[in-house]
């Protein structure tokens, strides 16, 4: 491969060179890949004078000026959104007999209340629950989604751990 370079033949000459030569099938881009292992390297070819050329560097006042005739005072409006007030969800069909975490016994609805406000404290609604879900069946239809006056499915998503007492303060 030397010898050919050394020679000035391109890379497909070379690979046809020797693919001839040694009974190969080597394409021109392998003949540049071990080219480049070896540590042969190419010449860069001649610029020519339409490529030499670089564009002008601009200004900061150049380009203030050319983007004051492109966009002239033009400048787009921000909308100002206000901050919508807090969704508090509510079931209004119960009234939750606020029972604390150690007062929850094993069927009892698991939605809390309260806990919004700093040191206040977070109360259980406590009725029956629902078969297959943590909630009544007010509650449930409230945080699912489903029309409360149908539907008797769970669906996938429904939580189905229980809470437990870990450790009482």
């Amino acid at each position: 491969m030397r010898e050919y370079f050394e020679k000035g033949l391109s890379f497909s000459e070379i690979a046809n060179a020797i693919n001839e030569r040694f009974n190969t099938a080597y394409t021109r881009n392998a003949a540049i890949g071990r080219a480049r292992r070896m540590g042969l390297s190419t010449p860069r070819p001649p610029v020519s004078p339409a490529r030499a050329k670089t564009p002008p560097k601009l200004s900061l006042a150049r380009l203030n000026k050319l983007r004051a005739r492109m966009f002239g005072d033009f400048r787009p409006r921000r909308e100002v959104f206000k901050r919508a007030a807090e969704l508090r969800l509510r079931c209004v069909a119960v009234v939750p007999r606020q029972l604390s975490l150690i007062e929850l016994e094993d069927g009892d609805c698991r939605y809390p209340y309260g806990g919004d406000q700093e040191g206040e404290a977070i109360t259980f609604c406590g009725h029956p629950r629902r078969e297959g879900s943590s909630y009544c069946t007010s509650h449930f239809h409230l945080t699912s989604g489903l029309p409360a006056g149908g539907g008797t499915e769970v669906p996938e998503h429904a939580p189905r751990a229980r809470l437990r007492l870990v450790e009482a303060a």
